[in-house]
């Protein structure tokens, strides 16, 4: 489902003394904040923060917000969320992001009336996402490669794939 804003990472501690905060990013790379000069910090985007800059240390985002110019200044943003504006990331067409998976209907690729039921989550395990399918109380896992995943439709809500033989119960 297509989010207005999206969660990308939280400030996880403190960097130096001049107010400068590290990220945890929820993206594929730190690199990635380096784009924004401005995050929110609720998912409404009533509150956010100036970015003056940002940079990459190690598998963190170091990140300078304007205003916060000491340890003791940057200590209060310890573990807050922050969201971007998706319509201020570029990204290229046909890509999504993994807020906007969950709670996707996946449906059978060859057979729109199967339904297989909700993505709940998204793990990264490294070689490939793992995506969380709830089904009432039943969770099943696939894996998120180009022979299961057929079509990922976020504006309509809608996954559809070729499911691997056994992960739900009526396939032999």
């Amino acid at each position: 489902m297509i989010k207005e804003y999206l969660e990308v990472g939280q400030i996880v501690g403190t960097h130096a003394i001049k107010g400068e905060v590290r990220i945890n990013a929820w993206c594929d790379s730190p690199d990635f904040l380096k784009k924004f000069k401005r995050l929110y910090l609720d998912e409404n985007g009533n509150d956010f923060v100036d970015i003056t800059s940002c940079r990459v240390h190690g598998n963190v985002a170091i990140a300078k917000i304007k205003g916060i110019d000491s340890i003791n200044e940057a200590i209060t943003m310890k573990n807050k969320i922050l969201f971007i504006r998706r319509k201020d990331a570029s990204i290229p067409k046909g890509s999504y992001f993994i807020a906007e998976l969950i709670d996707c209907t996946v449906i059978d690729a060859k057979d729109e009336t199967k339904t297989y039921g909700i993505i709940s989550d998204v793990s990264q395990t490294g070689a490939n996402d793992v995506w969380h399918i709830k089904d009432n109380d039943v969770e099943y896992l696939i894996p998120a490669i180009p022979d299961v995943i057929d079509e990922v439709d976020v504006e309509k809500g809608i996954v559809r794939i070729n499911p691997l033989k056994g992960i739900f119960d009526d396939e032999n």
